[in-house]
């Protein structure tokens, strides 16, 4: 058994050996020989054999599944993916792929990377890698293939419009980094927008990158939404970077664990910018922690949906086989006090899970039974019991969201469509539009593009709704404008077009910051 678990499964039997029994008041060691003698007689009397490791990580799991909703076990897989995401890097070639009738298509290429140098080009189709016909693979089975140890090679053939035969490509793996900052950019009037996806080992450098890229704005809009967190420690270091020197940031309290408190270590360059922070429910943890903090001192208006409602202290511990259980240790507060951590019942994380996609009414009314905290600067009221609750709630957007539409959506038609018109017409957009401020502006997502894309759906055996096709022709030609932006230009512009078309969060945001005296002081010093 190669799993830590199970090793102290076998600890625990020479223990019983040498004693004869397990001590006398000891649940925990009462109930490990219970689970160490069903083993044994499933082991010995089962009607198939026993393979330990899936029963074990059964085991592992069942009991983790009995606590909050956070302890997990991640088996060693899925471990290689948690690292890259949090290093900030993984050791692969640097395309962004995309599947079209079965077949990997090049949608995009880093810039410098390993696939670039090596001359592949977007709208290239990857027919084969190594000794693996590509032809109908599935789209989660790529990057295993094209990932691996740095300086090892793989082998790439393509398929590339004008050549009459496939293109082989020998390329040389290298780390490739993953961005944690998704967008920046100077609106016209100089507000400046910032995307974070999550909080990695880079995300405080690549935030102080941006930020200086942008002229050091002096107002701006934090986007956390659908940031569902990371390390603590670059939560610290964002949060500080908007409060001076000795502000609480965030403290613990724990069990087995030593309460901790952390403070900003130095006055942040953008203490004094006036500051917007865009939450949504998809907001946790490290996002909860820099939101909650802004909000407690009065840094800034918190705009959106209330947060997901994380607030638990993991601790990571790897396990001899490269796998990982995280167990839950501590509970964060905010500055003011206040509990991230949304109520759970222990073992029940289906009604967890399940409560979270409720839509809960955030009125007045729904705070009555909240417990109601004080901010540290001006005393205003903000509440606790789970999440952080924006300043201006903002509903979510759901017009044009038909059930037509999000049938499309579901099944991947967007998508695969706007990668095939990029395939098809891609040499004609980059020559029509050269510059991604010339695409945003003037490039027409007319209707037959819409009537191209409900065909599509067709093909793949969705019926049309007209209904639900003229409602939704607005969104549909909002989204498939930032898709095609963003395999011309790359996320930023991505941001660029949903935000200016469609996203009223974003566009309260601008308000208040434009008028900041008479919209945004009387919400934080009332």
């Amino acid at each position: 058994m190669r799993c830590i678990f199970a090793l102290l499964v076998l600890q625990t039997l020479v223990c019983l050996r040498a004693y004869g029994q397990t001590p006398a008041g000891d649940p925990a060691g009462e109930q490990l020989q219970k689970f160490t003698q069903i083993y044994r007689y499933l082991n010995r009397f089962y009607v198939d054999e026993v393979e330990p490791g899936p029963l074990i990580e059964g085991a592992i799991e069942g009991m983790l599944g009995k606590l909050d909703p956070h302890s997990a076990y991640i088996d060693a897989e899925d471990m290689q993916q948690v690292d890259a995401s949090v290093e900030g890097e993984f050791s692969g070639v640097g395309i962004e792929f995309g599947i079209l009738r079965d077949t990997a298509i090049v949608v995009g290429i880093l810039d410098g990377s390993p696939a670039q140098r090596a001359g592949v080009l977007p709208g290239d189709r990857i027919i084969r890698i190594d000794t693996l016909d590509a032809i109908g693979i599935a789209r989660d089975a790529v990057p295993g293939h094209l990932r691996g140890k740095r300086g090892s090679r793989v082998g790439i053939d393509i398929v590339r419009r004008g050549h009459s035969a496939p293109l082989h490509f020998d390329i040389e793996r290298d780390m490739i980094p993953l961005r944690t900052v998704d967008a920046a950019y100077l609106t016209e009037n100089g507000i400046g927008y910032i995307k974070v996806n999550r909080f990695g080992r880079t995300t405080s450098t690549d935030f102080r990158q941006a930020y200086k890229k942008l002229g050091a704005p002096e107002r701006l809009i934090l986007d956390l939404r659908g940031n569902s967190g990371g390390l603590l420690q670059q939560a610290i270091e964002l949060a500080g970077f908007f409060l001076p020197r000795g502000a609480r940031i965030v403290s613990t309290e724990g069990r087995a664990v030593k309460d901790m408190m952390y403070e900003a270590p130095a006055n942040g360059p953008a203490r004094h910018c006036k500051l917007a922070v865009l939450i949504d429910e998809k907001s946790a943890s490290a996002s909860e922690i820099v939101a909650g903090a802004i909000q407690d001192w009065d840094r800034g208006v918190v705009l959106g949906r209330t947060s997901f409602g994380k607030g638990l202290v993991q601790r990571q511990v790897r396990l001899s086989d490269g796998s990982a259980i995280r167990i839950t240790t501590a509970r964060y507060r905010t500055p003011s006090g206040r509990i991230i951590q949304r109520p759970y019942e222990n073992g029940n994380r289906r009604e967890y899970y399940l409560d979270h996609l409720r839509d809960h009414p955030q009125a007045t009314d729904s705070l009555q039974t909240a417990p109601a905290y004080r901010t540290l600067h001006s005393g205003r009221t903000v509440y606790g019991d789970g999440g952080i609750r924006p300043d201006i709630v903002i509903a979510a957007d759901t017009a044009g969201y038909t059930p037509y539409y999000t049938t499309l959506l579901r099944n991947g038609i967007v998508n695969d469509y706007a990668i095939d018109r990029m395939e098809r017409e891609r040499g004609v957009m980059e020559t029509s539009y050269p510059t991604e401020e010339l695409f945003i502006r003037d490039y027409p997502v007319g209707d037959s593009m819409l009537y191209e894309l409900a065909e599509a759906g067709a093909r793949q055996g969705i019926d049309f709704d007209e209904s639900g096709f003229v409602r939704a022709a607005p969104r549909m030609r909002t989204d498939l404008k930032a898709l095609l932006a963003r395999y011309l230009f790359g996320a930023e512009a991505y941001y660029r077009v949903v935000n200016t078309s469609a996203d009223r969060t974003y566009g309260q945001a601008l308000a208040i910051l434009d008028d900041w005296e008479n919209l945004g002081r009387p919400i934080l010093e009332p």
